[in-house]
């Protein structure tokens, strides 16, 4: 199949502001409840490896709720045949744009040729995505770093770029920062490597055929404003949307898309009662869904006693939507305008 031109104006649009692929984090609880706070905002999965897909046979990591479109699978993997499978996969079951992982740092990436360390291997990476373009029905994407390790960002961003450009790419997520494969942890490369913006735009700059979305360290939905008005595509936000997911998603339908929406944290709680119980129905634990929801009211009063009454007792047996409502009870409903800093 060819790409879907209707479903491609969508994630453009959609990518304006998006969630960033967090291992551990973004799976389908937590992009559900994203979804419940931002209609608009482009979700991007966990990173499934192709070879767990096509080695494998692991399509239960693909699992997510229709509810989550506009959704995005990113894929990990070195090996262009392999990709192209596990895209096609991605694509039986319905995702609406497959991303490569070009950036993520880890030692269990390191090893298995992929993530970061392709920023080494740009043919091979543009040999990657066309195999991927070939084999998918919608837009494949690439989430990448400025360069690793030595590298010279101001010369490899670009010869990385239009490679990726010149495979079919049209869309691509740059973190802003370099991965030190080589003396820094997973951890230590999301904030220990300076931030370099500058260069970002400049891509912007040299590549207007490109729709380029950039990605760390950013914190607000002011900052991702500001980065827009000065010409960039979208932008990707990670922790912040997980930590605080309040004080960004609330409010990116209104500010981001235009729209005039408004939840308060409050109502998003209660909305995933539906969820939460047929989740345990199903026969799962309350707290692979609650820890997803321990940032809710960050910076409110009451968040403490919310966080302590889902954490402590999240995962005891027989835990069900009843603790939700116990924890909720610590928190002051008050219009979200009206919230101050606990």
């Amino acid at each position: 199949m060819s790409g879907d031109n209707v479903n491609k104006t969508s994630n453009y649009k959609a990518s304006r502001l998006s969630i960033a692929p967090m291992m551990d984090w973004t799976d389908r609880h937590c992009r559900y409840l994203h979804r419940l706070m931002s209609r608009r905002a482009l979700l991007y999965t966990e990173m499934v490896t192709a070879p767990a897909l096509v080695r494998g046979g692991a399509r239960h990591l693909l699992r997510y709720s229709p509810a989550e479109h506009p959704v995005a699978v990113q894929l990990g993997g070195s090996d262009p045949a392999e990709l192209a499978d596990a895209t096609a996969i991605c694509c039986e079951e319905g995702y609406d744009e497959v991303n490569l992982n070009v950036g993520c740092p880890s030692d269990r990436v390191q090893s298995g040729c992929f993530g970061a360390v392709l920023m080494e291997r740009p043919a091979l990476v543009a040999d990657c995505v066309a195999a991927m373009i070939k084999a998918s029905s919608v837009e494949v994407t690439v989430k990448c770093r400025i360069g690793v390790d030595n590298q010279n960002p101001d010369k490899v961003l670009p010869d990385f770029l239009a490679r990726v450009r010149d495979a079919g790419a049209r869309r691509v997520q740059i973190h802003a920062r370099k991965a030190w494969l080589q003396g820094l942890s997973p951890k230590e490369n999301r904030n220990i490597p300076p931030l370099n913006y500058a260069l970002v735009f400049k891509m912007k700059d040299a590549f207007q055929d490109l729709d380029i979305s950039i990605n760390g360290g950013i914190s607000s939905l002011a900052q991702a404003k500001e980065m827009l008005a000065a010409g960039l595509d979208g932008v990707m936000i990670g922790r912040a949307t997980y930590h605080t997911p309040s004080d960004i998603l609330l409010d990116v339908d209104r500010e981001i898309f235009g729209e005039i929406t408004h939840k308060s944290a409050h109502q998003v709680v209660r909305e995933m009662r539906p969820y939460i119980d047929a989740h345990i129905a199903e026969g799962g634990k309350l707290m692979s869904v609650s820890r997803h929801m321990l940032g809710l009211f960050a910076g409110r009063p009451g968040a403490r006693g919310w966080r302590r009454m889902l954490s402590e007792n999240g995962h005891r047996a027989g835990a069900d939507w009843g603790l939700i409502e116990q924890a909720l009870d610590c928190v002051e409903e008050f219009p979200e305008s009206a919230a101050t800093t606990a």
